[in-house]
């Protein structure tokens, strides 16, 4: 690639754009998780583009706080060199996120470093899936494996953050994809070295709708095991259900299978629009349930649990029970 993975991609041309900038850490224990994020939305009917910066904090047995706000685009600010973001109050750079996110009477205020010195993550094999017009939506974890230090706090309540693992993503396209489960791990009970992303999703090609779509990436001990040729894309199965998402891929040299999953008071319901207007429910959960089984060729398998996972629902269906937030 001749930029940076988290150079902006948006050209304001009308044909409508969806990018977005996410940042996600969880406590070592599990139990605390903060989400943060910044997006574009260029619709189809001639309004102008907007930019949103929302922010969502979790902790297990209390019901997520969250928070949007909206601005126009020509207010925010999107570097097309690095990640240098500016949204409202919110503010994202390589390396530190700092400000706050407010609406509807709640306040979710940060001020976090964390670490950039390891890899992307870059699920799809071919760079023309990210410069072309297939798949409509591209994604990329340039941080996969992060630390955080600083505090946040949620409507007066600090939270100290001391090296809490975490990542950084960024995703762009045409629009959201009809159906996909996304889930990220980096903290697993007993193993340092673990680190989980994948995703099963649906798109549209015109009036079509693709089958699905999954592709995994496990890192261990050093060790990429990237399930993404194109035969292993084609052998490779995802199953979404609103609460849960499973997947099973292999390669001559590795096969991995596992599920995350939440309780529904785990989730927060999200609005995401597409620019032709339609609506996608993100129902997200940062401290999400999980379990993998790896098997090296030539090694025992490896069986990991986590209660610190990343999982995303998008569903057009709007039965799945999930309290929208914002």
């Amino acid at each position: 690639m001749d930029k940076d993975w988290n150079a902006a991609r948006f050209e304001p041309n009308g044909r409508g754009h969806v990018e977005s900038y996410f940042f996600k850490l969880n406590d070592p224990s599990g139990d605390r998780a903060l989400w943060l994020k910044a997006t574009i939305l260029e619709r189809l009917d001639g309004t102008d583009p907007v930019a949103e910066a929302w922010a969502i904090a979790f902790e297990r047995g209390a019901e997520p706080v969250g928070a949007k706000q909206v601005i126009p685009y020509r207010e925010a600010s999107f570097s097309r060199h690095r990640l240098d973001v500016a949204v409202a109050e919110a503010n994202f750079r390589d390396g530190r996120v700092q400000g706050a996110v407010r609406s509807g009477g709640q306040d979710i205020e940060f001020a976090l470093d964390f670490t950039t010195d390891g890899a992307a993550l870059v699920p799809f094999p071919h760079p023309k899936m990210y410069s072309g017009p297939l798949p409509t939506s591209k994604l990329v974890t340039p941080h996969p494996d992060s630390r955080y230090t600083g505090h946040y706090s949620v409507n007066g309540q600090k939270i100290e953050v001391d090296g809490w693992r975490g990542m950084q993503g960024h995703n762009w396209g045409k629009r959201h994809a009809e159906l996909y489960g996304w889930g990220h791990c980096n903290q697993w009970e007993g193993e340092e070295e673990l680190l989980l992303e994948g995703v099963t999703a649906r798109i549209k090609i015109g009036p079509v709708l693709a089958p699905p779509l999954t592709v995994v990436c496990v890192w261990h001990h050093g060790v990429r095991y990237e399930f993404n040729s194109p035969l292993q894309l084609i052998r490779a199965r995802g199953e979404i259900t609103p609460r849960r998402w499973s997947f099973r891929a292999e390669s001559k040299l590795a096969r991995v299978q596992g599920e995350l999953e939440a309780a529904t008071a785990e989730f927060a319901g999200l609005y995401y629009e597409s620019p032709d207007g339609s609506m996608t429910h993100c129902l997200n959960s940062k401290i999400a349930n999980g379990r993998i089984r790896l098997e090296v060729k030539g090694r025992p398998p490896l069986d990991a649990t986590t209660t610190s996972a990343a999982l995303e629902i998008g569903t057009k269906d709007t039965s799945h029970g999930i309290r929208m937030l914002v």
